[in-house]
This record gives structure tokens, C-alpha cells and sequence, in this order.
């Protein structure tokens, strides 16, 4: 399996966002397989017969200290997204004037990803903001 690729052609302020936002996404998306793994080594050290009460004690101080880690990563992940989040606000408006020579909307999209009919979130297709401030990513939500 090949990373995935963030591409923008033309690359302005709300693509450069936009970028960003996916690359929190696929972030999110490390976290969570990095937390199911935790979580299997704690059960199959549990299953174990000759697994001794200190061996569960430094495979759960081991799993502790990742789950330490990825809490600081996941406060780093918010405070980005906190700073993307009025660029992408101000994407998603309709500028007064459009400009005809700079349409981001159709450099934007995800590299694999089927050609979208543009949302409501600025023309990106993986990002749409819903009503109370919600971000909605590919049918993911963020709040």
C-alpha cells in the first residue's frame, strides 16, 4: 500500500488549508491503528497462561506510555486544526468578486479520489462545515 498523496496544482491560501486538513485526517487515521494494535497486545497478554502479573504490569505501563504520547499528539493535531480552521471558514464564502483566472476548486481534490460535485465547504469536496461549527471530512465529523 503507497502513502497517499495531497496534491494542489495551484497552490493558494484555502488549498494550502485544505491540504493541511487532510493531512490531520490521514493523522487521525495513524492514531487510531496505532491505538487498535495497543489495545490487541493487551489482550493476547491477557490470554497468555504464563504471562506473570509483572509482565501484564510492563506491558500495561508500555501501552500507558503510548497512550501518553498520542494524547500530546492528538493536543498538537487540535491546536493545528484550530489554526487552519478560520482559513477554511473563510474559503468556504463567496468571494464578492470571482476570480476567473484562479479556480482552485478543480486543483484541490484528493489525487485518488472520483471527480465530486463541490460542496457547500468551498468547492473541496472532503471538507464541508456544518451547522454549529462541526467540520465534515468524507462523511467523518469533526467537532
Amino acid at each position: 500500500m503507497s502513502m497517499p498523496k495531497i496534491e494542489c496544482n495551484d497552490m493558494d491560501k484555502c488549498c494550502a488549508a485544505a491540504s493541511l486538513l487532510q493531512s490531520i485526517a490521514l493523522e487521525e487515521t495513524a492514531i487510531s491503528h496505532i491505538l487498535n494494535a495497543e489495545g490487541e497486545k493487551l489482550q493476547k497478554a491477557v490470554k497468555m497462561e504464563d504471562c506473570s502479573y509483572e509482565d501484564l504490569l510492563c506491558i500495561n505501563k508500555s501501552v500507558e506510555d503510548m497512550v501518553d504520547k498520542i494524547t500530546n499528539l492528538e493536543i498538537v493535531l487540535k491546536s493545528k486544526l484550530d489554526l487552519i480552521r478560520p482559513i477554511l471558514d473563510d474559503c468556504g464564502q463567496k468571494p464578492d468578486k470571482p476570480d476567473k483566472d484562479k479556480d482552485c476548486k478543480s486543483d484541490c481534490k484528493p489525487k485518488d479520489k472520483p471527480e465530486d460535485k463541490p460542496s457547500e465547504g468551498g468547492g473541496y469536496p472532503f471538507y464541508e462545515k456544518e451547522a454549529g461549527g462541526r467540520v465534515s471530512l468524507d462523511s467523518k465529523t469533526i467537532d
